[in-house]
């Protein structure tokens, strides 16, 4: 693996520790996260097609001439003998909520590092980029044993959580350590179907108007999965970093060859040329069911691969979108 001067020469490629995530603080600040497409502009300092006002609810009072009539707050008007209309507060800090999948199908890789190492990394980025725009930062990090929350804060110290969390997640180890301490994370056991769990909790959590990262290889993105996630979009800009191995694309040349886990070890042959077909249009059919929902619900898709670098990745995908 090539090391680059933002990974420290220790690095494991197989998991992270919070310095590591930490050290990328750095290189996050070139990476613009209000680079996403644009339709029209909003309160603060981005352009986006995020739908909704911008705006967080007030209170109310008695509507005066000149109110906007679609502000008017039906629910204590039915209780009053008079009209009552909303006041709303501008928000200046957008949220931004990043979805991390440490499921056991990303811990794998056969170049470069794991796909949940990479994607760690990725999410550490937007971190600190989310803080260094003065965004609210909240997630979701999730893996077959547990599940869990961190509320939307802002500054430094919700960059820090994050990379903690992300970090002590039980799920990089087989005997989990929880943290009674983090009073902002929420700690669950997830369903037998961890992704379309994290999705529904996602499509609960996210407030119109979040920008939405998720980071996942999309192994079992089943129907309820994209259900809870066009639901999120209708909403939110969203990103999906689409995690993939080159093993996953295209097998290795034909031959007999040995793949070892840490509970099992296998042999595969290669020599069959309808089994490599097989193989490999079974990774081209979940890619384009990928691509067609990001595309029918206005996703932004964005791959990377175990062996690319996800700061140069992520700046030159997100960097190429200025208009």
């Amino acid at each position: 693996m090539r090391r680059l001067d933002h990974i420290a020469a220790d690095a494991s490629p197989v998991s992270v520790t919070q310095a590591d995530l930490i050290r990328l603080n750095g290189p996050a600040r070139a990476i613009a996260l209000n680079v996403l497409r644009v339709n029209s502009l909003q309160t603060g300092a981005y352009v986006s097609h995020f739908r909704g006002r911008g705006m967080e609810f007030d209170e109310s009072r008695p509507y005066q001439p000149g109110d906007d009539p679609r502000s008017i707050d039906w629910r204590v008007t039915a209780r009053s003998t008079t009209a009552f209309t909303k006041l709303f507060r501008e928000e200046r800090e957008r949220p931004v909520l990043v979805v991390v999948d440490l499921r056991s199908n990303m811990h794998f890789a056969t170049r470069g590092c794991f796909k949940s190492v990479n994607a760690s990394r990725a999410a550490a980025l937007l971190s600190w980029a989310a803080h260094h725009r003065g965004d609210r930062l909240g997630g979701l990090i999730f893996g077959d044993t547990t599940h869990r929350e961190l509320k939307p804060r802002l500054g430094r110290l919700a960059a820090l959580r994050f990379v903690h969390q992300l970090a002590e997640h039980p799920d990089w180890k087989s005997i989990g350590r929880k943290n009674p301490d983090e009073k902002d994370a929420k700690t669950s056991e997830p369903a037998a179907d961890p992704l379309a769990h994290a999705m529904s909790s996602l499509r609960r959590v996210a407030r119109p108007g979040s920008l939405v990262v998720v980071i996942s290889d999309f192994i079992g993105f089943s129907r309820a999965a994209q259900s809870y996630l066009s639901s999120v979009a209708r909403h939110c800009e969203v990103l999906a970093l689409f995690m993939s191995d080159p093993l996953e694309r295209h097998l290795p040349p034909p031959g007999r060859y040995r793949i070892v886990s840490p509970t099992d070890e296998i042999a595969i042959d290669t020599f069959a040329s309808a089994a490599r077909r097989d193989y490999e249009n079974e990774f081209a059919n979940r890619s384009h069911e990928l691509e067609q929902f990001c595309h029918r619900y206005g996703v932004h898709l964005m791959p990377m691969s175990t062996a690319d670098d996800p700061v140069s990745t992520l700046q030159t995908a997100l960097g190429s979108r200025v208009r």
